[in-house]
């Protein structure tokens, strides 16, 4: 019993003793670090043991912080340039292939060794890093919260306006910086939020975001709060094609606009790590699609590459979202009148038809349904596959697992193996989707996934990553895919 709370005291203080480290890595490089994709920067003792303890449930073994303190401290002495490193990944690595850990690393991260600063101030005052949010609602909250966050590591995306309705209460200010700091699904914000009511801004973290009203897109002027060559993120929804959302391109200060919303006629809709690489210079207005397309076309794509997919069809299963009625009440949709705390609804999606403008060639494979839920956060993608090839749960499982660990996809597949997760196992998650290996059915060409999705977070920061390409932020992700 004593030597058991003896490794715990030993292993916090080993936690402890990394938190400099990847604070000053993140801070002064630019190093953003995880192990096997759960961030680690700016979390407690406790949340960097949690994400070591994960690592047994994709791996033979166990990772512990005392395989990587080392990495960090190594690294810490390298140089670096801008990344995103996986301490965890490199740690299992390394005790697999032994040596000098200096050249280990070298080996692995070097493109950035040496590298630092990641560019120069003339390189970094050059292209679009100034970022609006147009709405302050469920998603506009969460992007401010992942932009705000991100913002402490220099060269990155500066989160510098909030644009919303006139007309609000005399405590406006006040009352949107309540809803930023508290959310009954999200829990409280990382920091600290100060009013300035005189110049109309909130001061979070240290980011001065001003606070603009207006009642059209076309009617800012940013360049008079230093605001220029700005990407608008428009979370409302109300514009969906290109006339309406190419209003905020008729506003000074303004370059590209996206939308985080299905974006309608020839608008690019955009699903990060699927076909973010059609985004030109040239495109001024895009759409992130929806959270569902999102969730669900990695997890297609990578099935399709492996197996070939033939036909399907998509069930979602979705929480209630802010569009539907509290109680009963008159609703131009149908079904969606009736209270979304006491029903589960029936309507409709377009996800499965919405795929194919990201994936081109599953194009009249998908059908697609939805059902709301009671809950407020945290979806799940059913995938009802025929296969072209046979498949077994084993197997299935076993690609899915090496996908969501190591390819190219990583950031958007997650996977989970434990019998006992639940829906709010996932609020947070910054992963596109997860897909649940307990629930897997196969045999045969057939082939049924449950792929779970935060359809706040996890969108939000499928967003952010489509931003950051826009404004032509990039960071190298090491270790590279081992996978061939």
């Amino acid at each position: 019993m004593n030597q058991c709370l003896s490794n715990w005291m030993d292993r916090e203080a080993t936690a402890e003793a990394m938190i400099p480290l990847i604070g000053r890595l993140y801070r002064k490089n630019n190093i953003v670090t995880s192990v096997y994709g759960r961030a680690i920067i700016n979390q407690s003792v406790i949340d960097i043991i949690r994400a070591h303890r994960y690592v047994r449930q994709v791996e033979s073994g166990e990772l512990s912080v005392n395989d990587t303190l080392p990495i960090l401290q190594a690294m810490d002495q390298m140089e670096l340039g801008r990344a995103h490193v996986d301490i965890g990944k490199l740690a299992v690595k390394f005790r697999q292939v032994g040596g000098d850990l200096t050249e280990f690393l070298k080996q692995e991260i070097g493109p950035v060794v040496g590298q630092y600063p990641a560019q120069s101030e003339e390189d970094a005052s050059n292209g679009t890093k100034d970022v609006v949010l147009y709405g302050f609602g469920r998603i506009g909250r969460l992007l401010a919260r992942i932009l705000i966050e991100k913002a402490g590591g220099g060269n990155n995306l500066r989160l510098r306006a909030i644009v919303v309705r006139p007309g609000g209460a005399d405590n406006d200010l006040q009352k949107r910086a309540s809803l930023l700091r508290r959310d009954s699904v999200h829990g409280p914000f990382n920091g600290t939020i100060r009013v300035d009511k005189e110049d109309s801004a909130l001061i979070a973290n240290g980011n001065y975001i001003k606070v603009i009203y207006s009642d059209g897109p076309d009617k800012v002027d940013y360049t008079q709060y230093g605001i220029d060559n700005a990407i608008v993120i428009d979370n409302t929804g109300k514009w969906r094609d290109e006339e309406g959302l190419g209003l905020h391109l008729k506003s000074k200060g303004v370059s590209r606009v996206i939308l985080t919303a299905p974006g309608k006629g020839d608008i690019k809709n955009i699903v990060y790590g699927i076909n973010n690489d059609w985004i030109t210079d040239e495109d001024k207005i895009l759409s992130a699609a929806s959270c569902t397309t999102n969730a669900i076309t990695p997890v297609l794509k990578a099935i399709h590459d492996e197996y070939g997919i033939e036909d399907g069809h998509v069930e979602t299963v979705h929480a209630y979202t802010n569009d539907q009625n509290l109680i009963d009440n008159y609703h131009k949709g149908s079904r969606r009148g009736r209270s979304a705390a006491l029903n589960m609804v029936i309507t409709e999606t377009g996800a499965a038809k919405a795929v194919s403008k990201a994936l081109p060639e599953l194009t009249g494979k998908l059908t697609g349904n939805a059902i709301r839920v009671p809950t407020p956060n945290v979806s799940m993608a059913i995938l009802n596959l025929n296969l072209a090839k046979d498949v077994d749960v084993e197997g299935v499982n076993d690609y899915l697992r090496d996908m969501a660990l190591h390819s190219e996809l990583q950031k958007q597949i997650d996977f989970v193996n434990s019998p006992e997760v639940v829906s709010t196992d996932f609020v947070g998650s910054r992963h596109a989707g997860i897909v649940d290996a307990q629930a897997t059915v196969a045999g045969g060409k057939r082939l049924i996934l449950y792929v779970w999705y935060d359809n706040e977070f996890g969108y939000s920061a499928q967003v952010v990553r489509v931003v950051n390409q826009m404004a032509g932020v990039d960071y190298p992700i090491f270790p590279k895919r081992s996978r061939d």
